[in-house]
């Protein structure tokens, strides 16, 4: 089975790496841009018969700091 997980910062943290793609979108002419905030994606490669608690297991012991970070998790077969 594959899983995506998205990790994504809590609103109110700052954003550092976010707010230099905005400036950077700005200054190629890119204006119409609100708001940027950056996050990860990171895949697993995972035995079929993984449990959801063990996934989500792995995403709060070290994939995602979850004082500061969100994480959603898709799921689908290695077709």
């Amino acid at each position: 089975m594959k899983a995506r997980i998205f990790v994504t910062l809590k609103g109110g943290v700052l954003d550092p790496q976010g707010r230099a793609i905005h400036h950077a979108l700005d200054g190629l002419g890119f204006g119409g841009v609100n708001d940027v905030r950056a996050g990860k994606l990171i895949e697993l490669d995972l035995a079929d018969d993984t449990s959801d608690e063990d996934i989500d297991a792995m995403c709060r012991k070290l994939l995602a700091n979850t004082v500061i970070e969100n994480y959603r998790v898709e799921k689908s077969s290695k077709a």
